[in-house]
């Protein structure tokens, strides 16, 4: 077993690592758990979330041993960053890895649970969300802020991004699925752009993102952003259709 402990919980050790281990006997399922399970715990009266990863295929199991952290360690090194650079995420708490002869056998991430309000998700499933177009403002000055400070939030994604309001007018923003990571002294326009192109096909969210965007980024106008954005935006979902057409048809064949 190889596991780090947020100094924080330090006292929690042992409760910890025995919800781990008895992870498939006991807690509440949260989400739908079709790649990763999360569930709920109570941690000595505070609500945490655990993330059992997938249990990896052979080649992974010897990569996540001896040449590569695993997603639950990155997890939680990267939780540990963002709240440094002052970017939300739910507190992490902990990660547990188990190994067999053959590798890493699974691995667990714990944090807090935050109960929030939305996710970017609603902003495109409900055009006309309360308050929607102040969310998606708001929402485009936190990923601006991401980029100023040379984070690349690889799974920038509408589910991976919590919104919890906390004032009239105000929201706070906080990051989840965190495994997926890059960091960079600055961030170039392109790799803004391009890290955008995943969070909405909705033309008129874009405009919206790219007005507010250009109000902060002052290098190029706002034509010019919203050109890049949007042209990013269609490269993804053509690639994303694509890949959905040809899923459709292995699955097909496996019939």
């Amino acid at each position: 077993m190889n596991f780090r402990v947020n100094p924080v919980f330090l006292n929690a050790i042992s409760s910890i690592l025995g919800v781990t281990r008895d992870f498939n006997g006991s807690g509440i399922i949260f989400g739908n758990g079709q790649r990763n399970i999360i569930k709920l715990f109570d941690l000595e009266g505070k609500t945490i979330n655990i993330k059992s990863f997938k249990v990896p295929n052979l080649v992974n199991k010897v990569v996540y041993r001896f040449f590569r952290k695993s997603k639950a360690e990155r997890s939680y090194e990267y939780a540990t960053i963002l709240l440094s650079k002052g970017i939300g995420t739910p507190e992490p708490i902990a990660f547990v890895e188990n190994f067999n002869a053959l590798g890493l056998k699974d691995s667990y991430y714990v944090s807090e649970h935050l109960v929030t309000e939305l996710t970017y998700r609603e902003l495109i499933l409900i055009p006309d969300y309360p308050d929607g177009d102040t969310i998606l403002r708001q929402f485009t000055r936190f990923s601006f802020d991401l980029h100023e400070k040379g984070i690349e939030f690889l799974d920038h994604s509408p589910g991976n991004t919590l919104i919890k309001k906390v004032a009239d007018n105000k929201y706070e923003f906080f990051l989840v699925d965190l495994n997926r990571m890059d960091f960079h002294e600055t961030m170039s326009f392109e790799q803004r752009m391009h890290n955008l192109r995943r969070l909405t096909p909705e033309k008129d969210m874009i405009a919206v993102m790219s007005n507010e965007y250009a109000k902060l980024y002052t290098n190029k106008s706002e034509a010019e952003i919203f050109e890049k954005m949007w042209s990013e935006t269609c490269e993804f979902q053509e690639k994303f259709a694509r890949k959905q057409r040809l899923k459709k048809k292995l699955k097909f064949w496996k019939k």
